[in-house]
């Protein structure tokens, strides 16, 4: 069994990533979704000497990488949901040059059979990204009522065939291991094409187990005030749903006028299909970002409008 010292984690969109928060010396950095370490890492050569460096992470096995890395030694290292942290950090005063999350799963967490976040190995039911939480996709599966196992998948996986994949869950149970399930979606949905049919249920229970949206939600609440004027916040999703939260709260931030507090820097998302082109699991992302504008300075003067059409 690979163990996360073994995986190799390719940081997505990293060059359009350091051009939009154009790191600089003494400049402070939180990252809610460190994972391990590559992202946090590029921006760190890039300052050289920055004034401080929050990394976030729900996950134990990534917040112990991260741990034994020696670039990362000044660090302050957050064992918590990036939701919960921003609260924190709100709730403390502090404030950022840089703000990244990068949502979704990471290439570990995939590639670690026993997580079990994909139906390509034999493992439990679990796709918790943080393992101190009781609830697991297992608890969502055998537990979850039809109705809310259709609306669960129809919702957070976009998945047209949401009944028939339920109705066949629910008269299989009880279901114990992500290939058990796999191969009830297979059997009931046949696969077309090169996509697995049990790929976007797969995703839902996901979303569910860690409370995805809800998690992004919360902390683009705080993005503002967290941020430092002339601070730049980067997200970087892998879904629709996940995207139009960000692309929302973008907009709605950036509307010229007097209530105007940022300015966009990505007018459309930076795709990961032609960025990372050599990165299959960076085939969905898409990246935005934007900067907080200094409000004494740019009342006068509001930004001209760059909200995407």
């Amino acid at each position: 069994m690979k163990t996360p010292q073994q995986l190799q984690h390719k940081p997505v969109l990293l060059d359009a990533v350091l051009t939009l928060l154009s790191p600089r010396a003494g400049e402070s950095y939180l990252d809610c979704t460190a994972g391990y370490g590559g992202h946090a890492g590029a921006v760190l050569k890039h300052t050289r000497a920055p004034e401080s460096m929050t990394l976030v992470d729900r996950d134990d096995m990534a917040i112990a990488h991260l741990k034994r890395l020696k670039e990362f030694q000044g660090a302050l290292f957050v064992h918590q949901d990036f939701a919960s942290a921003a609260k924190r950090l709100y709730a403390d005063g502090t404030q950022f040059d840089m703000i990244l999350l990068d949502l979704g799963v990471s290439s570990p967490q995939f590639d670690i059979a026993e997580r079990g976040f994909s139906f390509m190995y034999e493992a439990p039911l679990d796709m918790r990204m943080d393992q101190r939480e009781k609830l697991s996709a297992q608890t969502v599966v055998n537990e979850m009522s039809e109705d809310e196992l259709v609306r669960m998948i129809r919702e957070y996986g976009e998945e047209p065939k949401a009944k028939r994949i339920a109705s066949a869950i629910v008269a299989s149970r009880p279901l114990y291991t992500t290939t058990q399930l796999a191969d009830v979606i297979e059997r009931t949905v046949p696969r077309r094409g090169k996509i697995h049919p049990a790929t976007r249920t797969f995703q839902a229970l996901r979303i569910a187990v860690n409370d995805e949206l809800g998690q992004l939600q919360q902390t683009l609440e705080h993005v503002l005030s967290l941020l430092k004027p002339g601070g730049r916040a980067a997200v970087i999703s892998f879904h629709s749903l996940e995207d139009r939260l960000v692309k929302d709260f973008f907009k709605e931030k950036s509307q010229p006028g007097y209530e105007q507090e940022m300015t966009l820097l990505t007018k459309r998302p930076i795709s990961g299909s032609t960025e990372d082109v050599h990165n299959p699991r960076a085939r969905s992302a898409k990246l935005r970002a934007a900067v907080k504008i200094n409000i004494r300075e740019e009342r006068s003067t509001p930004h001209a409008n760059q909200s995407e059409k």
